[in-house]
């Protein structure tokens, strides 16, 4: 008779055929909830930037790829591709160290935005296009000098990162109003160090191709300059963002609607303290005394905000008040003088 085999023989049996199913794993599946999912998180590299923001960040950039592209072609006059890669977050500086050296490493200033924007461009694909500004390549060849770039060159690079500034600020057009230029060029990426190297940045990489010569652009975003732009690089309200003709009838309905409506107007003749004491004694025929002159100018509020300057009298035997200059805000001064003196005045969500 043969001899019945134990469950733990069983399960010994079984495990030797499925790895998955040994003791030690089944342990691990016992330790946990069946809903419960484990994910590795890195804190060397944090991810500040969520999936919907990178996801437009995605849609903003293939747009600048078309764009750059063709005036790319129209400079050259040659067929040239710029082809978006990829849209990572990593810290500077593990983008620093993974340029090469010498490269052309662009600075760009990006106002209204506090802070820096580097455009990088590959050596491997910027001699190909200055050599066929130049009036050469025809011969396709592979070798690609290491060495940073002259003064002339960098000059012919200039036109390149003029087209890509421009076909960039079409890009974000829809987000923000960016004014890009160049401030800094190196060839050592190392020598530059516009945020702190644990910071972390959106890299945009793209790869330009101009006959059987390839390279990397590199488009790096610091998080901190972005970051008061984050509620408007959502996925969901991308599409409100679009620039749109108003109709004439909604802008005639809405200018009707509000000249209509009411609004409270007080003027404030003077102002005085009193003493509760005093307050109680009040009888019919006292004067109060003002700390108010007759013959300047009284305040005249809408809506519980000082708006004109007005002087009491009378017309046609009613008490009137007649409206002289308007009270100008004290921020809409600085605004002015700021402007007056050449500098750039915005006020909080809007522009100037």
């Amino acid at each position: 008779m043969a001899d019945v085999l134990s469950q733990s023989e069983v399960e010994s049996l079984l495990a030797a055929l499925d790895p998955s199913s040994s003791p030690a794993a089944q342990d691990e599946v016992r330790s946990g909830d069946g809903n419960s999912q484990i994910s590795v998180y890195d804190f060397k590299r944090p991810e500040r930037v969520s999936k919907e923001q990178m996801r437009t960040f995605q849609a903003v950039h293939e747009g600048f790829s078309r764009e750059f592209g063709a005036d790319l072609s129209g400079l050259v006059r040659s067929i040239v591709e710029v082809k978006l890669i990829s849209v990572d977050q990593l810290t500077y500086s593990e983008f620093v160290y993974s340029l090469e050296n010498p490269t052309c490493f662009n600075l760009l200033q990006a106002d209204p935005l506090d802070g820096h924007i580097i455009l990088d461009l590959n050596p491997s694909i910027i001699f190909p296009i200055i050599d066929r500004l130049l009036g050469g390549g025809r011969a396709q060849s592979q070798t690609v000098p290491r060495r940073p770039l002259t003064e002339i060159e960098l000059n012919l690079v200039s036109r390149i990162t003029d087209r890509a500034i421009k076909a960039l600020s079409n890009a974000w057009a829809n987000v923000c109003e960016l004014h890009l230029k160049v401030t800094q060029v190196e060839s050592n990426p190392q020598l530059v160090q516009i945020v702190p190297p644990n910071e972390v940045i959106v890299l945009v990489s793209f790869e330009v191709s101009m006959g059987d010569m390839r390279g990397i652009m590199n488009l790096c975003i610091p998080f901190n300059t972005i970051e008061p732009l984050a509620g408007k690089l959502s996925a969901n309200t991308w599409s409100t963002y679009t620039q749109k003709q108003p109709d004439r009838r909604q802008i005639l309905n809405l200018e009707a609607g509000v000249s209509n409506a009411g609004v409270e107007m007080v003027v404030y003749l003077g102002a005085t303290r009193l003493t509760a004491g005093e307050l109680v004694g009040l009888a019919v025929g006292d004067v109060i005394v003002t700390e108010n002159d007759c013959h300047l100018p009284l305040e005249v509020c809408v809506e519980g905000r000082p708006k004109f300057q007005g002087f009491a009298g009378l017309n046609k035997g009613h008490k009137a008040v007649r409206i002289g200059k308007p009270i100008i805000p004290p921020d809409e001064i600085v605004e002015r003088k700021l402007a007056a003196s050449g500098g750039v005045a915005e006020r909080p969500g809007k522009k100037a």
